[in-house]
């Protein structure tokens, strides 16, 4: 009996060790996007002025700690967006294009001015997020970004080149915030 009983709490406890819980989110150890199983790199709290906004999370095919290495990489990743407030499509579109604008030059952003147009409209139909939605960016190589909202799909933005562009939101050299780039590297 001792045995069992040794056993069923060496379970318990040893069940979501690794699980990371930021702002009440918990967050998975893994994600399945594709075929492909990726491990939660980081996650953090993005703020903006008093108002908790979104727990972002990275997840990759393995764990790295530098922001261009990931930045990269043109293997499967996601960033899941874990909203604590509500937003509508304009202000997520803005605020995505704020973070896009500050981490790239001008020519850089008219060779993205369809991608950027497309993301509009996927944020347009969309409408609105609230607290509790999930937004999650899932690049796969040979297809793009694919943006969902919950589970659902709402569109595809084809090439790498924008998938960069998204995670310098986060990870560029002007992320929309330094103490959330450093959160979903590990740090």
């Amino acid at each position: 009996m001792k045995r069992i009983l040794v056993m069923v709490c060496g379970l318990l406890l040893g069940w979501n060790v690794n699980a990371l819980e930021v702002a009440g989110v918990k967050l998975a150890d893994t994600a399945q996007v594709g075929s492909q199983q990726l491990v939660l790199n980081g996650a953090g709290i993005r703020n903006k002025w008093f108002f908790k906004v979104y727990v972002g999370a990275l997840y990759l095919t393995q764990k790295q700690s530098s922001a261009d290495a990931v930045i990269a990489d043109e293997n499967v990743h996601r960033v899941a967006l874990h909203m604590l407030r509500e937003l509508g499509s304009k202000k997520l579109y803005g605020a995505f294009s704020e973070a896009i604008e500050a981490n790239h030059t001008p020519a850089e952003l008219a060779a993205m001015d369809a991608d950027l147009k497309q993301m509009a409209t996927i944020f347009d139909a969309v409408k609105e997020v609230k607290e509790g939605d999930v937004i999650a960016l899932d690049y796969l190589p040979g297809s793009g970004t694919q943006i969902s909202v919950n589970g659902t799909a709402r569109g595809t933005i084809a090439g790498v080149t924008f998938n960069r562009a998204l995670l310098r939101i986060w990870l560029g050299s002007k992320p929309a915030q330094a103490d959330l780039k450093k959160a979903m590297l590990g740090g």
